[in-house]
């Protein structure tokens, strides 16, 4: 079935449709002088024959404290302020821990009682556990996204403050409408003297980089993976529930996460 992408900011929050998989690429683009330190990711849907359909750009912003990415859908346009920002994704101090926004309101930034459907929603929570091997072997990650309602929607949650959010739930084990997804635990390989996973020949070089999400109850049915093809391009699939700027932005959150990654 052919993936419309007509409104790309209606597409890239639209779990993919059940039964298929989404499969994109992102190609990390470090030209130019501050380049190497906020390159560039811009993500494309694979179509057949080669052919390739824009969907996302992400960078990171300078002068943030923390690890901060915009997300457009305008490969051009960057920028806070622009049309095409659709959504962000931002890290703790530590760089352990990350949350992905749409382009809602920050309800801190707000002193009005504003209309709650204006207020950001979070869609997605990323935690990184540092190794218990040091720094080799393969790393964790833990991903919690809303859950999806009867009808195949996904729960809105507009957290209003930090007890709300979806790591704050998450931590306190309050999972009633969220969906916790982990890393599927590579095997060791004698042949390769190292950790694999099956990407059924979609990532063709070996990178800690590499990660396929899945949930406990279904560890065959991955949710998504993304894994390394060339120094610069990756490939990047989905399915139900997830959408294209979630999974945008936990394989960004992997391009920076510091901890137990490299």
């Amino acid at each position: 079935p052919l993936i419309d992408v007509d409104d790309l900011e209606e597409f890239a929050i639209r779990p993919a449709p059940q039964g298929v998989t989404v499969k994109c690429r992102i190609t990390r683009d470090k030209k130019g002088m501050d380049r190497g330190m906020y390159p560039t990711y811009y993500l494309h849907l694979e179509r057949e024959h080669g052919k390739k359909v824009f969907l996302l750009a992400g960078r990171k912003r300078k002068k943030s404290k923390t690890s901060n990415y915009l997300i457009s859908i305008d490969p051009t346009d960057l920028s806070r302020g622009g049309e095409s920002f659709i959504g962000k994704l931002r890290s703790n101090l530590m760089g352990t821990k990350f949350t992905v926004y749409d382009n809602g309101v920050n309800p801190m930034k707000t002193t009005s009682s504003l209309e709650a459907s204006t207020l950001r929603q979070e869609l997605a929570a990323i935690c990184y556990e540092t190794n218990v091997l040091g720094f080799k072997g393969p790393r964790k990650m833990s991903v919690i996204i809303p859950g999806m309602n009867m009808d195949h929607e996904r729960v809105s949650i507009r957290p209003r403050n930090e007890h709300e959010t979806l790591l704050a739930r998450w931590q306190n084990k309050n999972t009633e409408s969220v969906i916790e997804l982990h890393n599927k635990t590579p095997v060791w390989n004698d042949d390769t003297q190292s950790y694999v996973l099956n990407f059924h020949g979609r990532v063709t070089l070996a990178s800690v980089k590499n990660f396929q999400i899945i949930h406990d109850n279904d560890p065959d049915y991955i949710v998504m993976q993304f894994g390394r093809v060339a120094e610069d391009v990756f490939t990047m699939d989905y399915n139900y529930p997830m959408c294209a700027l979630q999974a945008f932005a936990i394989a960004l959150s992997s391009f920076d996460s510091k901890l137990a990654c490299e």
